[in-house]
């Protein structure tokens, strides 16, 4: 037994001591959860209960009154940083003990694989990590580098003889892992839905090139999962190895284990069964890369013996909030049925806005937000990555801070990006054969190949227009396109940006043409659409199409550096997805209309257990209960130029909150107009543009002192401290941002 550092005492003087001690207050099932140590446990977990300082105090107990000695207990989360947090905070409430082991699976996993390959002889390496982009983009076909990223970038070359985009790649090997972690046979690999075409036969070369060097073995990530399940099946004194080394097993946020990671925790626990699962089956958001929810759904079949406790109690949100995400999750029918609850009293009430379009929601949540003192406790949440790029724009030109939570750092080198700004050069001069190659089949001209190199050959540094109508063979009805499409260029010199886009989208058949690359080669139209619309939003205050091509530089800085503003006073950015776990007293979920949250494909889900649609309910449901005091939920009548229909699960909420409320069908009436923001009142505040002169010192909310360097029609960048900001006009004096140094006045 472990030599105790404290004096023995009976359970209930135990919590009761620590209670006193940390200045907490475990309710009758936290004290139950911690107390129940023998034998299988499912705990669930309602978002807010206080499942972290049950599991420590469970683990405490666990060392300091049964003697159990701190090395012989496991303890398994979700990530890194999750693993990290529980160790601290097990710290802070038992410094007086000696540490244990948390642990991600992966890393209990390499544990495994590494000391079965050591004893069967066997070399390894891991293909897979952190990798720089442009070693990645560089990589020549004559050697394939070993990491997974850049193996597939050149299987998938030499079956296409095409590049792999990066939404591509984000699919594929998504399908890769999603079929290990489900434990898939081969056989069945073709009936998984994947949108790269020829999928399942680059995945087997990617299989057997990691094989093709019997003197050493190539694992990915997903790899060590399913070889240490392996090595324990395989293994019996490996298994037993592990068996007797851990007595007490416990694993976090277990709604996202997959069915490979469950497979080995069982392996770990068949001897003594004293496994602790705490999971909400409500909050399982990962299945499409392979978490497996309905693993705690058959938690009795699988442990006969097990006792399931529902920790219920809401600490963190307030009534409104609790009341109706708990009648909202209800809609789900493959679920426990829980009945979360709070003693926190009413806060605000929910708030539902229905905007114009889209493109209105920055200017909106900039109102809405400036003015606010507490950053840090306001969170803008949504489904899709590239909702953020629009919303970076806004709170940018507003002056107001924020952090990044994560973000697609490959958005403003995406190949829709490139393309619009290839267009764009293209107004410049009609003569770079280069600049004209890299589009030259996405626009209404129609240009082949073959056509292509014909044009390359001529050197007369013309028009590549003339060139093509001159001299290289064209069908009839290229040349009326060629013709138009010349004009249209030369018409789109000294263009403003945004309708340059506009014009690049509609009269070249750009948009056109994208939808049927969608087509052919199974991208997502929406998120295609979705980047050409936030390259709107961005040009739209802007004059040329160099300031354009400069404030993209200028995001993509910005994005790089708000990622490192974590734990500051500073507005927090977030998909849903990488919200769950974190709380905050206002909550924003914007773009709520059908077709983003539920997603078309969820929509679309024909299967008996509409599995699609309850994950996308349970999205929802962690975003709401991401909000403490208040939840703002935001939709809006347009988007893409297209009517847009709110989400059926704001109208769920709406009579939810008012149960006598009509089910809405949107119209004119519902519509929100912009007010002016209600800001703070500053006296020496400047109110007129023309107080705007380059050289005048000024005081910002938030940057404190600067002196305007220059000046746009509806822009002006300031030197501060901090560095230079360029801000917008209209922000500046309807917000009262900017005031005069009082000596100046």
């Amino acid at each position: 037994m472990y030599n105790r550092s404290i004096n023995q005492a009976t359970p209930t003087q135990f919590i009761d001591r620590k209670q006193a001690e940390l200045g907490i207050q475990l309710n009758e099932v936290q004290r139950k959860a911690v107390l129940l140590t023998e034998g299988p446990l499912l705990l669930l977990a309602s978002p807010g209960s206080g499942k972290t300082t049950t599991m420590i105090m469970r683990i405490g107990y666990l060392i300091a009154e049964k003697g159990v000695h701190p090395a012989r207990i496991k303890a398994v989360t979700f990530s890194r940083a999750a693993a990290q947090d529980m160790k601290s905070r097990f710290n802070a409430f038992f410094p007086e003990l000696a540490p244990v082991s948390f642990s991600t699976i992966h890393s209990l996993a390499f544990e495994v694989v590494r000391a079965y390959l050591r004893k069967c002889q066997i070399d390894f390496q891991i293909i897979e990590g952190h990798i720089d982009p442009e070693e990645e983009e560089g990589t020549g076909a004559e050697q394939l580098p070993l990491h997974k990223r850049i193996i597939l970038r050149q299987i998938y070359h030499s079956i296409h003889s095409d590049n792999i985009t990066d939404d591509q790649m984000d699919e594929l090997t998504t399908y890769i892992s999603y079929i290990k972690n489900k434990k898939l046979p081969a056989g069945q690999w073709s009936e998984i839905k994947v949108d790269v075409p020829k999928a399942e036969q680059i995945f087997r070369a990617y299989e057997e090139f990691k094989q093709r060097d019997r003197a050493r073995l190539l694992l990915d990530f997903d790899d060590m999962l399913t070889l240490a399940n392996r090595a324990l099946d395989e293994d019996a004194s490996l298994l037993r190895k592990y068996q007797t080394r851990y007595d007490y097993v416990l694993t976090d946020e277990s709604q996202d284990t997959s069915l490979v990671q469950h497979a080995i925790i069982e392996k770990l626990v068949q001897r003594h069964h004293n496994l602790c699962v705490v999971a909400d089956d409500d909050q399982s958001i990962y299945s499409w890369r392979g978490a497996e929810p309905s693993y705690l759904l058959a938690f009795k079949q699988v442990y006969s013996k097990a006792e399931i406790l529902y920790m219920e109690q809401n600490y963190r949100s307030s009534r409104d909030v609790v009341h109706a995400a708990n009648r909202f999750i209800k809609r789900n029918k493959h679920r426990y049925n829980k009945n979360m609850y709070t003693h926190n009293p009413p806060q605000e009430p929910i708030r539902f806005t229905c905007l114009a379009d889209d493109i209105s929601q920055g200017d909106y949540l900039v109102r809405e937000i400036a003015g606010q003192d507490n950053l840090a406790e306001i969170a803008i949440l949504y489904r899709n990555n590239s909702s953020s790029v629009g919303l970076m724009n806004a709170l940018d030109l507003a002056g107001i801070p924020f952090y990044l939570k994560d973000s697609d750092l490959r958005f403003f080198s995406h190949w829709v990006v490139e393309d619009v700004l290839n267009f764009m050069r293209l107004t410049f001069t009609d003569k770079r054969v280069d600049v004209f190659e890299k589009i030259h089949m996405k626009f209404n001209g129609y240009i082949s190949k073959k056509q292509m190199q014909e044009v390359r050959l001529i050197h007369n540094q013309e028009s590549v227009f003339d060139n093509l109508l001159n001299h290289v063979p064209l069908q009839e009805y290229q040349v009326k396109l060629l013709e138009e499409s010349k004009q249209t260029f030369q018409e789109m010199r000294g263009m403003p940006p945004q309708p340059a886009i506009q014009v690049i989208r509609s009269r070249l058949g750009y948009e056109k043409a994208l939808e049927k690359m969608c087509e052919r080669l199974g991208f997502r139209q929406d998120t295609l659409i979705g980047i050409l619309n936030a390259l709107e939003q961005i040009a739209a205050p802007l004059s040329t199409m160099e300031e354009f091509a400069a404030r993209l530089k200028y995001l993509e800085s910005l994005q790089k550096t708000a990622k490192r503003r974590r734990g500051q006073n500073v507005v927090t950015l977030s998909t849903l997805h990488s919200a769950k776990g974190l709380e905050f007293d206002r909550v924003y979920m914007i773009d709520l209309v059908d077709g983003i949250l539920p997603s078309y494909e969820d929509l679309k889900d024909s299967s008996e257990d509409l599995a699609q649609l309850e994950e996308a309910t349970r999205l929802f449901y962690v975003g709401m209960t991401r909000a403490k005091r208040m939840l703002h939920l935001v939709t809006y009548r347009e988007r893409e130029g297209k009517k847009a229909v709110e989400s059926r699960f704001v109208n769920d909420i709406r009579r939810i909150v008012n149960p006598s409320a009509p089910r809405i069908v949107q119209g004119e009436n519902s519509t929100v107009k912009l007010k002016k923001p209600e800001v703070v009142y500053r006296p020496n505040a400047i109110r007129n543009a023309n107080d705007f002169v380059v050289g005048r010192r000024v005081k910002h909310a938030r940057f404190d002192e600067g002196v305007i360097t220059k000046l746009y029609e509806d822009r002006l960048e300031i030197r501060f401290e901090a560095g230079d900001k360029v801000l917008s006009v209209k922000a500046c004096l309807e917000m009262g941002l900017l005031e005069r140094i009082v000596e100046d006045l």
